[in-house]
């Protein structure tokens, strides 16, 4: 089977996985938001950083590096997951005996036991980590989607059953705790991989020696990520931070069933051909071409339906986060491509390069997240956008340095999308107002009718003004 072949077949069951599994947690949430409080939401919130700092430090970007290695064998796996295994119970007890100063910290004292119930993720999670890496190394995507959706299921009917019977918070810590389970189990069960007691320490020294740069680099963008969350936490209320938390995860939608599923693909990838720099560059250029061809519009369209949308999925009380979600989708247009950028730094082996573009920019995000934060949680918000732009230029520059492909030509491909989705939404946007203002239009013909207009519109015109990246969609995805 040629690369090219399992890179489609790869995107397509990777897409189908994120699919599913997106619209499922979707689905889930919007249940849940109708039966519990932004304030029940907020404290989950509140935990987000931990969770997402405990994960790194125990993988200590130790599986990216067997997923890049051509050559790794049984010792290296077992000495990984070890590693992993005693990485994950030290984060644990860390977190155990933490769990009050951050009650404290946030003023929230049943914090406390939320937190050492639900850090017990850190431990399941550690128990699939190899299985789970080597079914991305060997791009079984569709294998990962069997794995995941009966894990999504179960534990989303445990969440809705314990919000309906009044356990509030913890309905959604012990949703997430059978998931993390039911995901162990069966990727023990669908693997043929299982650990020897092996623990090679040359081994250890190859993978730490590139991953601990990943890990530092993971954990500056982990803190940066959830800055917002940790601010709007300890300044706001649990409420506001609700407000926030919902309107992250559902523009996070759109970018999770693209750019994730895309980019689990890419990694190994870019890792099979990354000492091909023409044919990097040119497998590189489509990828991003695609991504954004469909993200762009995908997110403007979600801004333009952000009142209607949220009304209709998770009621009038979650209104305020309206706001919140149109600058976060705005926001979310560029990740993906700085984010791919990144791909090409890690692929060629330069994680020491890595690790300086990421403190550099979490160094200046910081200093100026410090000065917004007077104008508060929208002040915070439109310095996120501002500072994805930032990144962007400071990712591509790096990057396309390595692969001959310089920000000035990249600009040249995306300009146009870019340019053809916001124009579209402006449009949109003034006839929506128009139309509300002299009809009253119901919520589901709202979206209805947007989704209608500016898809037609932005097919129609990428058609006739031949788009390469809609030309190029059937040969890259759908020509076998």
């Amino acid at each position: 089977m040629s690369l090219t072949y399992k890179a489609r077949s790869g995107i397509i069951w990777s897409i189908g996985q994120q699919l599913s599994v997106k619209f499922i947690n979707l689905f889930v949430t919007v249940i849940l938001a109708r039966l519990l409080s932004p304030a029940e939401f907020g404290l989950i919130a509140m935990l987000s950083i931990f969770i997402a700092v405990g994960n790194s430090l125990m993988d200590s970007g130790l599986t990216s590096s067997l997923i890049r290695t051509r050559t790794a064998g049984q010792k290296d796996f077992s000495t990984i997951f070890f590693f992993n295994l005693l990485g994950s119970i030290i984060v644990y007890g860390v977190l155990f005996f933490a769990a009050p100063l951050i009650a404290d910290f946030y003023r929230q004292p049943q914090l406390t036991n939320i937190v050492r119930v639900y850090g017990l993720t850190f431990l399941i999670n550690a128990f699939f980590s190899i299985q789970s890496t080597l079914l991305t190394k060997e791009m079984k995507f569709k294998l990962q989607t069997v794995i995941q959706i009966p894990a999504v299921i179960l534990g989303g009917c445990l969440g809705i059953y314990l919000a309906k019977n009044g356990y509030g918070t913890w309905s959604l810590v012990w949703m997430s705790l059978l998931s993390a389970s039911v995901s162990t189990i069966l990727h023990w069960f669908y693997s043929d991989w299982r650990p020897r007691l092996i623990f090679n320490k040359k081994s250890f020294r190859k993978h730490f020696h590139f991953g601990y740069k990943m890990t530092l680099s993971g954990l500056l963008d982990t803190i940066y990520q959830n800055l917002y969350t940790i601010i709007i936490g300890r300044f706001y209320a649990a409420a506001q931070l609700g407000f926030y938390a919902r309107a992250d995860s559902l523009s996070q939608l759109p970018i999770g069933i693209i750019s994730t599923a895309i980019g689990k693909v890419t990694y190994p990838m870019f890792s099979n051909i990354s000492n091909d720099d023409i044919k990097l560059k040119l497998v590189y250029r489509r990828l991003m071409q695609q991504v954004l061809f469909w993200n762009a519009p995908i997110l403007i369209f979600l801004a333009l339906i952000a009142q209607p949308l949220i009304s209709l999925l998770l009621t009038d009380k979650w209104l305020p986060s309206v706001p919140y979600f149109q600058i976060l989708c705005i926001a979310g247009i560029l990740y993906p491509v700085h984010a791919y950028n990144l791909n090409i730094l890690k692929v060629k082996g330069h994680s020491g390069q890595f690790l300086k573009l990421e403190i550099i920019k979490k160094v200046l995000s910081v200093i100026g997240i410090i000065c917004v934060i007077p104008f508060g949680i929208m002040g915070l918000l439109y310095f996120q956008l501002f500072f994805t732009v930032f990144a962007y230029y400071i990712n591509s520059t790096y990057s396309g340095k390595l692969i001959n492909y310089p920000i000035k030509e990249q600009l040249h491909d995306i300009v146009p999308i870019l340019m053809l989705s916001s124009l579209l939404g402006v449009a949109c946007y003034y006839l929506d107002t128009w139309c509300l203002t002299h009809y009253h239009i119901n919520n589901i013909l709202r979206i209805a009718g947007i989704s209608i207009i500016y898809g037609s519109f932005y097919l129609g015109i990428s058609s006739s003004i031949k788009l390469a990246a809609l030309l190029d969609f059937k040969q890259l995805i759908l020509k076998q």
